[in-house]
This record gives C-alpha cells, sequence and structure tokens, in this order.
C-alpha cells in the first residue's frame, strides 16, 4: 500500500445524518446538516507525520474528535511517542504529546472523542510504530441562504397558522 493511502483513509459513515429546522415559535438561521466520516492515518518509521487539514468554507465547521492510538503488527517493544500539533485558544500553534504507547504495558489508549479543530499534524516524536490513529471527521454546515421559494412558504404556513378558531357548530336535539 502507498504511504499517501496508508497516512490517510477517510470512508464515509452515514451514522449521523441529520436535518434540522426551526420549532416552537423560534426560527434557526437554516438547516443544518452534519456529516460524518471515519478518519485514520497510520504513523511509522516512513511516514512519521500526518496533517488532516481542510479547506475553509463560510458557514462550514470541521472538527476532528479522536477515538483510539493503538500499536499495529510489526510494533517493537519500545517507546512510541505521539505528539500533536494544533493551535491553542491564540491561534498560537502548539505541540502536546497525547500517547508514549509500548507494546509490553500499553499497547493501546482510548482518546474518548478528543476534538481538535483542523489542521492538526500528528507525529511520531520516538520509535519506529507502526501506530494507528482513530477517529471522525465531523462537518457542520448551517444554510442560510434561503430561496424566495422556502420563504413564501414560510409565510403562508404562518398565515395558516395565524387563522382564528372557528366555533363549534351546535346541533339540534343534542345537549
Amino acid at each position: 500500500m502507498a504511504a499517501g493511502a496508508a497516512a490517510a483513509l477517510a470512508f464515509l459513515n452515514q451514522e449521523s445524518r441529520v436535518r434540522a429546522g426551526g420549532g416552537g415559535g423560534l426560527r434557526a438561521p437554516g438547516p443544518v446538516t452534519m456529516d460524518s466520516f471515519f478518519f485514520g492515518c497510520e504513523l511509522s518509521g516512513h511516514t512519521r507525520s500526518f496533517t488532516f487539514k481542510v479547506e475553509q468554507e463560510e458557514d462550514t465547521e470541521h472538527v476532528l474528535a479522536l477515538n483510539m492510538l493503538c500499536l499495529t503488527e510489526g510494533a517493537k517493544d519500545e517507546c512510541n511517542v505521539v505528539e500533536v500539533v494544533a493551535r491553542d485558544h491564540d491561534h498560537q500553534e502548539i505541540a502536546v504529546p497525547v500517547a508514549n504507547l509500548r507494546l509490553s504495558c500499553q499497547p493501546m489508549l482510548s482518546l474518548d472523542d478528543f476534538q481538535l479543530q483542523p489542521p492538526v499534524t500528528f507525529r511520531l516524536k520516538s520509535g519506529s510504530g507502526p501506530v494507528r490513529i482513530t477517529g471522525r471527521h465531523q462537518i457542520v454546515c448551517i444554510n442560510n441562504d434561503l430561496s424566495e421559494e422556502e420563504e413564501s412558504d414560510d409565510d403562508s404556513e404562518e398565515e395558516i397558522k395565524l387563522c382564528g378558531i372557528l366555533p363549534a357548530k351546535k346541533h339540534r336535539g343534542r345537549p
């Protein structure tokens, strides 16, 4: 398998496709769509780093939620330190070690949806791996572009809702 293909695997996962609109008299800015894609990469002596980046789009937010880091077949009994390079709240680049894996004592680590904003770089600081990193790439889109047709449908629905309640008809002979 080519190093580029082994470095990044992204498969469409239809586990969460949610569409939501306004409700209860409150109006949302627009329909919200959330997609979730499987993410995976492998760090080794041949591929010591991998950068996950996305194209920034207006009204779209990307989140990388990490689930697990684990040593895979062919790993030696040595310390494999994995570090994440991302941006902090001041948009300054920061490097943080997130795992120290060793085949004989801790071959895997659960990160329980550790969420990061792209771009994110994973580095194998020490050891030869291979270390597999898995998670989910979540994309949240808010569509603020309402066509005139959708707006006119909303207006007509509001008019129907605003119609008064008609009194019940009285039937003769019934109390």
